[in-house]
């Protein structure tokens, strides 16, 4: 009885020291999830007003033939896919993995017909694990990320379109809704869709229209794979304060549980004991 109190007695205390380290990880990522929530919505003015111009200089550009803009007969598919370094966030990076390899499966019969840019380990671990081809990979990004951590993978993404390595281009990341909620998500965003109704602004452009919107356009899809990789680090913190809240609730409601063993095993010692002493003293009366 004394051995197996002293077991649960070392697994309340084992508990307890994961609970500590678990509210610990969750305070951490809460702190962190402001700071990645206000920089994903500070983001999304300039990533509108960018969408605005182009899609206005596009608009007095009729015809234009810049490949950015133009859908051609699809042959091979690119995805860029946006996961973490690091585990501990719940289904993060598993419900993310999940959809692009149900999405590889139902739209491809060979590894010929796609190529994969990944960011981040946990995606890069995974995919490299079952062949899938990836031919560009970022990992080791902070906590606070910058644009320059992506700009040379973006451009890689963009250019290869552009020479016609691929015929569209898909970024697979999780859509930040708030700290509970985070959506994988799969969104085209090459080819380029201006949308209707642009309306062409009364301005003029040196040295032309033409010009101007070859520059801006590769700079608008690399700013949408940016605004993706912010969207990805504060769904990330979100998914870890969630999973770490949950272990935290999990390990009081286990350090219940071994408390209420414990003090039943000591009960259950005591009585004996007693019993033992009362036997003693009637077999000496």
């Amino acid at each position: 009885m004394a051995k197996g109190m002293r077991e649960i007695k070392r697994q309340i205390k084992s508990t307890q020291n994961t609970k500590q380290i678990t509210k610990a990880m969750e305070m951490v990522a809460a702190s962190k999830l402001r700071r990645s929530q206000e920089a994903a919505e500070a983001a999304r003015p300039y990533a509108e007003k960018i969408k605005e111009v182009v899609t206005s200089i596009a608009a007095g550009t009729k015809g234009s033939t810049n490949p950015i803009l133009v859908s051609r007969p699809i042959r091979k598919t690119g995805y860029l896919v946006i996961t973490s370094d690091r585990g501990l966030a719940g289904g993060y990076n598993a419900n993310l993995l999940r959809k692009l390899m149900l999405t590889i499966r139902e739209n491809h019969s060979s590894k010929d017909e796609y190529v994969v840019f990944v960011v981040g380990r946990k995606g890069r671990d995974f995919l490299k694990k079952r062949g899938i081809p990836v031919i560009g990979e970022v990992t080791g990004i902070s906590d606070a990320p910058k644009f320059a951590d992506i700009k040379e993978l973006a451009s890689l993404a963009v250019s290869n379109f552009v020479d016609g390595k691929y015929d569209e281009l898909h970024l697979v990341y999780n859509k930040f809704h708030n700290a509970i909620t985070q959506e994988p998500v799969l969104n085209r965003i090459l080819p380029l869709d201006m949308g209707e109704g642009g309306q062409a602004a009364d301005y003029e452009y040196e040295p032309s229209q033409e010009e101007v919107l070859n520059v801006l356009l590769p700079k608008y899809a690399e700013t949408l794979v940016f605004s993706a990789l912010l969207e990805s680090k504060a769904s990330e913190f979100g998914a870890k304060m969630t999973a770490m809240g949950n272990a935290t609730r999990n390990a009081t409601e286990m350090i219940a549980r071994y408390t209420l063993m414990y003090n039943r095993a000591r009960q259950a010692s005591i009585t004996q004991e007693i019993s033992e002493i009362v036997a003693g003293a009637n077999a000496q009366g």
